[in-house]
């Protein structure tokens, strides 16, 4: 089959896409024919060097494609159903597990960081990762869906518990966890502001459900933040920005307010003033991806047309390369997918 593998890290010259042994599925997996797969920022910092990852590898977090086998184990699936693939691997017999919380196993990873990913024809998953799509989402809005859901359902629901009438910042509306909070959190009702670098991503955001909107290269996020709810902050900050912008996102809490972050992509070194913390009776929330359960619950959502898949544009899968320099430049507005076997 045809993959693009990296043989060493750096940059978007070491993606290559080349012919590499079909995988063979045990008896408790599908192969599953990939027709599209979408990039997040994981691949680029896995394509960088992350430890734990073993060269060659195939990067690549959210699939959709068709069911070409199941094996004799297998029950409930069959062959020829269009399906997507849970972007999480995990032991499935831990407690935690067995608890239905995936995320905290300790043999937990993304698919395309510590195991092979999607970035390829055909890959064997677990049968308990296929999840049957319907017909009324394509292959390109069903890979732009897992992984960034999932996240952002875990943040504002899972962790943060969000509730009616609250008000939510959101950080990075362009992002897909931005375009996956926003309506999360419209979907609860609550007022949503948000930031972007431009007034182009600010409409697109407002055309999501955001109620307001901040340019985070020409205004202060707190100061427009104050503006807005009339000096009394936000409930819920989701923040995956990182160093460039946690500062604000702290000033921007009400007293009792909760800041959830699933990520740092401007940088991990992040400075927190204890007094404020315990004076104000701030709640600080570490969260990373989501569990299977969540998963299916915001994908009900998704399948329901209460949520919707948000698609900047695609690329052939031949011409990753060009792909990955996009998503670095932060051009898009939602997802980036790459079609396989164009």
């Amino acid at each position: 089959m045809k993959a693009v593998r990296i043989h060493q890290f750096g940059g978007p010259e070491v993606l290559n896409y080349e012919d590499v042994p079909d995988p063979q599925p045990r008896r408790d997996q599908v192969l599953v024919r990939v027709k599209a797969c979408s990039l997040n920022h994981l691949d680029l910092w896995v394509r960088q060097g992350l430890p734990g990852v073993k060269l060659p590898h195939i990067l690549g977090s959210d699939i959709a494609g068709d069911i070409v086998q199941t094996g004799e184990y297998v029950v409930g699936l069959i062959k020829g159903q269009r399906v997507i693939i849970a972007p999480i691997d995990f032991c499935g017999q831990c407690p935690k597990c067995l608890a239905g919380l995936q995320n905290q196993c300790r043999e937990f990873t993304v698919l395309g960081n510590a195991v092979d990913g999607g970035n390829c024809e055909l890959i064997a998953v677990p049968a308990a990762n296929v999840i049957p799509i319907p017909d009324s989402l394509d292959y390109v809005q069903a890979a732009s869906v897992p992984l960034v859901f999932v996240t952002a359902w875990h943040m504002l629901v899972g962790l943060a518990g969000i509730r009616p009438g609250q008000t939510v910042l959101v950080l990075g509306a362009s992002s897909g966890v931005g375009t996956a909070a926003i309506q999360i959190a419209k979907l609860f009702h609550c007022r949503v502001i948000t930031t972007a670098g431009d007034e182009n991503k600010l409409e697109k955001a407002k055309a999501l459900g955001a109620d307001a909107g901040i340019d985070h290269y020409k205004q202060k996020i707190s100061e427009e933040v104050r503006k807005i709810t009339q000096k009394e902050g936000v409930d819920i900050v989701v923040e995956h920005v990182g160093a460039a912008t946690w500062e604000e996102s702290m000033r921007c809490l009400k007293t009792g307010g909760t800041l959830v972050t699933c990520g740092a992509t401007t940088g991990a070194e992040a400075k927190i003033d204890l007094r404020h913390l315990f004076a104000r009776q701030l709640r600080l929330l570490g969260s990373y991806m989501g569990t299977m359960g969540e998963l299916r619950e915001v994908l009900g959502h998704v399948f329901a047309g209460r949520l919707r898949p948000v698609v900047d544009r695609t690329f052939p899968m031949s011409d990753v390369r060009a792909a990955h320099e996009y998503l670095e430049k932060s051009r898009m507005f939602g997802k980036i997918i790459l079609i396989v076997g164009a």
